[in-house]
Protein backbone atom coordinates (compact mmCIF):
# COMPACT_ATOMS: atom_id res chain seq x y z
CA UNK A 1 0.00 0.00 0.00
CA UNK A 2 2.74 2.19 -0.39
CA UNK A 3 4.45 2.15 3.05
CA UNK A 4 8.30 2.13 2.94
CA UNK A 5 9.84 -0.94 5.27
CA UNK A 6 13.58 -0.93 5.28
CA UNK A 7 15.72 -4.23 5.57
CA UNK A 8 15.20 -6.71 8.71
CA UNK A 9 12.68 -4.06 9.89
CA UNK A 10 9.04 -6.53 10.83
CA UNK A 11 6.01 -4.92 11.41
CA UNK A 12 3.91 -6.20 14.65
CA UNK A 13 -0.20 -5.19 15.02
CA UNK A 14 0.01 -1.53 14.04
CA UNK A 15 -2.54 0.79 12.92
CA UNK A 16 -1.45 3.04 9.95
CA UNK A 17 -4.44 5.70 8.10
CA UNK A 18 -2.33 6.48 4.80
CA UNK A 19 0.39 3.78 4.64
CA UNK A 20 2.52 5.56 1.64
CA UNK A 21 2.92 8.56 4.45
CA UNK A 22 5.15 6.03 6.47
CA UNK A 23 8.79 4.99 6.01
CA UNK A 24 11.01 2.69 8.15
CA UNK A 25 14.63 2.43 7.62
CA UNK A 26 16.64 -0.74 8.55
CA UNK A 27 16.90 -2.84 11.56
CA UNK A 28 13.51 -1.29 13.06
CA UNK A 29 12.20 -2.79 16.16
CA UNK A 30 8.28 -1.86 16.27
CA UNK A 31 6.23 -3.03 19.29
CA UNK A 32 2.46 -3.84 19.07
CA UNK A 33 -0.25 -1.16 18.57
CA UNK A 34 1.95 1.67 17.14
CA UNK A 35 -0.51 4.06 15.33
CA UNK A 36 0.44 6.31 12.30
CA UNK A 37 -2.08 8.49 11.75
CA UNK A 38 -1.50 10.93 9.33
CA UNK A 39 -3.97 13.42 10.17
CA UNK A 40 -4.08 15.83 6.49
CA UNK A 41 -5.24 15.26 2.98
CA UNK A 42 -3.39 12.92 0.79
CA UNK A 43 -0.73 13.93 -0.33
CA UNK A 44 2.55 12.17 -2.37
CA UNK A 45 5.72 11.33 -0.31
CA UNK A 46 6.27 10.63 3.02
CA UNK A 47 5.35 12.57 6.37
CA UNK A 48 6.38 10.32 9.01
CA UNK A 49 10.33 9.10 8.28
CA UNK A 50 12.08 6.91 10.90
CA UNK A 51 15.72 6.21 10.52
CA UNK A 52 17.57 3.35 11.06
CA UNK A 53 17.78 0.95 13.92
CA UNK A 54 15.16 3.24 15.65
CA UNK A 55 13.21 1.29 18.57
CA UNK A 56 9.65 2.50 18.90
CA UNK A 57 7.78 0.86 22.08
CA UNK A 58 4.33 -0.01 22.40
CA UNK A 59 1.28 2.48 21.99
CA UNK A 60 2.76 5.26 20.80
CA UNK A 61 1.07 7.66 18.32
CA UNK A 62 2.44 9.87 15.55
CA UNK A 63 0.40 12.16 15.03
CA UNK A 64 0.96 13.85 12.01
CA UNK A 65 0.01 16.77 9.66
CA UNK A 66 2.95 18.16 8.58
CA UNK A 67 6.11 16.05 9.35
CA UNK A 68 8.13 14.12 11.80
CA UNK A 69 11.85 12.82 11.07
CA UNK A 70 13.09 10.17 13.48
CA UNK A 71 16.92 9.91 12.97
CA UNK A 72 19.46 6.77 13.10
CA UNK A 73 19.89 4.74 16.59
CA UNK A 74 17.06 6.78 18.70
CA UNK A 75 15.14 4.96 21.04
CA UNK A 76 11.25 6.02 21.72
CA UNK A 77 9.65 4.70 24.71
CA UNK A 78 6.07 3.15 25.36
CA UNK A 79 3.19 5.49 24.71
CA UNK A 80 5.00 8.68 23.65
CA UNK A 81 2.83 11.00 21.46
CA UNK A 82 4.35 13.10 18.78
CA UNK A 83 1.45 16.52 17.93
CA UNK A 84 2.56 18.68 14.98
CA UNK A 85 -0.50 20.66 15.20
CA UNK A 86 -3.53 22.58 16.89
CA UNK A 87 -6.39 23.72 16.42
CA UNK A 88 -7.58 27.94 16.56
CA UNK A 89 -8.99 29.09 19.39
CA UNK A 90 -11.23 31.42 17.85
CA UNK A 91 -14.73 32.75 20.16
CA UNK A 92 -17.88 32.21 18.16
CA UNK A 93 -16.48 28.96 16.29
CA UNK A 94 -16.30 25.61 17.48
CA UNK A 95 -13.05 24.51 18.16
CA UNK A 96 -13.08 21.63 16.28
CA UNK A 97 -13.80 23.45 12.48
CA UNK A 98 -11.14 25.74 13.41
CA UNK A 99 -7.89 25.11 11.66
CA UNK A 100 -4.55 25.69 13.93
CA UNK A 101 -0.88 25.62 12.93
CA UNK A 102 1.35 22.98 11.91
CA UNK A 103 5.05 22.78 12.43
CA UNK A 104 7.49 19.69 11.52
CA UNK A 105 8.72 17.36 14.46
CA UNK A 106 12.45 16.10 14.20
CA UNK A 107 14.38 13.99 16.48
CA UNK A 108 18.20 13.53 16.04
CA UNK A 109 20.07 10.82 16.28
CA UNK A 110 20.97 9.00 18.85
CA UNK A 111 18.26 10.65 21.22
CA UNK A 112 16.52 8.37 23.63
CA UNK A 113 12.87 9.26 24.64
CA UNK A 114 11.32 7.53 27.97
CA UNK A 115 7.95 6.15 28.61
CA UNK A 116 5.16 8.33 28.07
CA UNK A 117 6.36 11.66 26.83
CA UNK A 118 4.42 13.96 24.70
CA UNK A 119 6.32 16.11 22.11
CA UNK A 120 4.81 19.01 20.86
CA UNK A 121 4.50 20.77 17.14
CA UNK A 122 7.78 22.76 16.29
CA UNK A 123 9.77 20.90 18.21
CA UNK A 124 13.57 19.98 17.47
CA UNK A 125 15.22 17.23 19.76
CA UNK A 126 18.84 17.46 19.12
CA UNK A 127 21.44 14.58 18.72
CA UNK A 128 22.71 12.84 21.46
CA UNK A 129 19.62 14.22 24.17
CA UNK A 130 18.00 12.28 26.27
CA UNK A 131 13.91 12.93 27.28
CA UNK A 132 12.66 11.96 30.90
CA UNK A 133 9.37 9.75 31.02
CA UNK A 134 6.62 11.50 31.49
CA UNK A 135 8.08 14.83 30.11
CA UNK A 136 5.94 17.45 27.75
CA UNK A 137 8.50 18.71 25.67
CA UNK A 138 7.10 21.80 23.81
CA UNK A 139 10.72 23.75 22.84
CA UNK A 140 13.67 22.22 21.22
CA UNK A 141 16.38 20.56 23.07
CA UNK A 142 20.10 20.89 22.62
CA UNK A 143 22.27 17.88 21.28
CA UNK A 144 23.42 16.19 24.75
CA UNK A 145 21.01 17.96 27.12
CA UNK A 146 19.11 15.98 29.54
CA UNK A 147 15.61 17.06 30.10
CA UNK A 148 12.73 16.28 32.28
CA UNK A 149 9.62 17.73 33.54
CA UNK A 150 6.26 19.66 32.10
CA UNK A 151 7.34 21.47 30.48
CA UNK A 152 10.59 19.43 29.78
CA UNK A 153 13.89 21.64 30.99
CA UNK A 154 17.58 21.22 31.01
CA UNK A 155 18.45 18.85 34.21
CA UNK A 156 21.63 17.94 32.78
CA UNK A 157 24.13 18.12 29.94
CA UNK A 158 25.92 15.02 28.88
CA UNK A 159 28.87 16.29 27.83
CA UNK A 160 29.79 18.09 30.68
CA UNK A 161 28.50 15.32 33.12
CA UNK A 162 26.85 18.19 35.51
CA UNK A 163 23.89 18.37 36.78
CA UNK A 164 21.91 21.89 36.35
CA UNK A 165 20.06 23.21 39.53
Amino acid sequence: MGMKIGKRTSIPKIFITWPHQVALGDDCILEHNIYFKFDGIWQRGSSIIIGNKVFIGNSCEFNIRKSIVVGNNSLIGSGCRFIDHDHGTQLNKLIRDQQGSEKSIKIGNDVWIGSNVIVLKGVEIGDGAVVAAGSIVTKNVLPNSIVAGIPAKVIQNRELNFVIE
